[in-house]
C-alpha cells in the first residue's frame, strides 16, 4: 500500500514544520496531533474513509465545517474547544499554502472559516476560605494525602498552570532564601515565582521523604504517580476533585459546583487582586503575554468595584425636597398640561 499525500503532508508538519520551523512547544503539537487523531476518526465514522483512503482532495471547506460541528453536537465539545481544533487545522492548511501551491483557492476558502463566538461563562473561583477548606481535606498521615497536600498548594500559591505544575522537577524549586520556583510556561517561555515560607516547610518536607533531594533526581518529576511516573492532567483532575468533593460535604457553600484545575489559578489571581496587588505584577506571575488577559480578574470582582465606588461615593442629593415639589399651584399647572 502506498502512502497517501494527507498521511505525507500531515506527517511532515507534525515531525518537522511545527517542531523545527515553528519552534513550537511540545505541548502545542501534542494539541495539534489531537485534533488530526479526532478529525481521522470522523472521517472514519462520519464520512465512511479509512485512513488509508483519505487524500487532500477529499478535504474541503464543507468537509472541514461538517467536522467543527460534530465536535460540537456529537462530541459535546464547548465552543472553545471547537476554535482549539479550528486552529490546529489553520495552522496546516497555511502549511499547506506553501508546501503544495497547486490547491490553494481550497486552502484558502478552508482559512476563511472564522472563529466561533460564543457566550463568555462567569469567572470560575473559590473563596479564600474555600481554599483554606479544600487544603484541609488530604489525610497528612498517608504518603498519597502529604503528595496532595504539596500538590494543591503549590498550585493555588504560585497560579500554575496543570500542565506547568505537571513538568516540573526537583531542580525547578529553590529551597533557599529567596525562595522561588521556576515555571515553563506557553511557548516555552520560563518564568520565576517566589515562594513563601510555609509553602516551603511542606514542599521540603514532601521532597525529603520521597528523597527528591538526591541530585540523581534533580530531573525526575516532582510529583509522580504510584508508578513513578509523571502526573497527568487527568490525574490531577481526579485527585482536586476527590479533595472538592470532601470538602462540599463539609460546606457546599464555600464550593462551586464544578472545580478544575484553572479554578485554583483564577482563585489565586482574584485573591491577589483583592490584597491591592497591582495587575502588573499578577501578569507576571500567571505569565500573561498581555495586561488584557489578566484584566479579566478585575472586570470580574464586583466586590472590589463595588468597594471603589462606595469610597468614591459622594452625597450629591437634596435633603429637602425641591421647591417645585411644595409648589401646589405649579404641581396643579403640570397635571393639567397639555390635556
Amino acid at each position: 500500500m502506498k502512502p497517501n499525500d494527507f498521511a505525507y503532508y500531515l506527517t511532515n508538519f507534525l515531525t518537522k514544520y511545527l517542531p523545527d520551523d515553528v519552534g513550537a512547544s511540545i505541548n502545542t503539537i501534542a494539541s495539534y496531533r489531537d485534533a488530526f487523531m479526532l478529525f481521522l476518526k470522523f472521517m472514519r465514522d462520519e464520512k465512511k474513509i479509512k485512513v488509508e483512503k483519505l487524500t487532500l482532495s477529499k478535504i474541503d471547506k464543507d468537509v472541514i465545517n461538517d467536522y467543527l460541528n460534530w465536535l460540537e453536537t456529537s462530541r459535546k465539545c464547548s465552543i472553545s474547544t471547537r476554535n482549539v481544533r479550528l486552529a490546529a487545522l489553520h495552522s496546516f492548511f497555511k502549511y499547506l499554502q506553501y508546501e503544495n501551491p497547486d490547491n490553494l483557492f481550497q486552502w484558502q476558502r478552508i482559512l476563511t472559516i472564522p472563529v466561533k463566538k460564543g457566550e463568555k461563562g462567569k469567572l470560575n473561583y473559590i473563596t479564600l476560605d474555600g481554599i483554606k477548606l479544600l487544603l484541609d481535606m488530604p489525610d497528612q498521615k498517608t504518603q498519597s494525602g502529604r503528595r496532595n497536600l504539596a500538590l494543591l498548594s503549590l498550585m493555588y500559591d504560585t497560579g500554575a498552570r496543570v500542565q506547568e505544575i505537571i513538568d516540573l522537577t526537583p531542580s525547578s524549586v529553590h529551597l533557599d532564601q529567596p525562595y522561588t520556583i521556576k515555571l515553563i510556561g506557553k511557548g516555552n517561555k520560563a518564568r520565576i515565582i517566589p515562594l513563601m515560607e510555609a509553602q516551603i516547610c511542606i514542599l521540603k518536607k514532601y521532597m525529603i521523604e520521597n528523597n527528591l533531594l538526591e541530585i540523581y533526581k534533580n530531573q525526575y518529576p516532582l510529583f509522580s504517580n504510584k508508578r513513578k511516573e509523571k502526573l497527568t492532567r487527568a490525574g490531577v483532575g481526579y485527585i482536586l476533585n476527590k479533595y472538592a468533593c470532601m470538602a462540599r460535604n463539609e460546606n457546599d457553600l464555600l464550593i462551586p459546583k464544578k472545580v478544575s484545575c484553572h479554578c485554583l489559578r483564577h482563585s489565586k489571581a482574584m485573591h491577589m487582586l483583592q490584597a491591592g496587588v497591582n495587575l502588573v505584577y499578577i501578569r507576571d506571575i500567571l505569565g500573561h503575554s498581555s495586561i488584557q488577559t489578566t484584566e479579566i480578574y478585575a472586570r470580574a470582582d464586583s466586590k472590589q468595584k463595588r468597594e471603589a465606588i462606595e469610597k468614591a461615593y459622594i452625597d450629591v442629593t437634596p435633603n429637602e425636597q425641591p421647591l417645585w415639589q411644595t409648589n401646589n399651584n405649579l404641581l396643579k399647572w403640570l397635571k393639567n398640561f397639555n390635556k
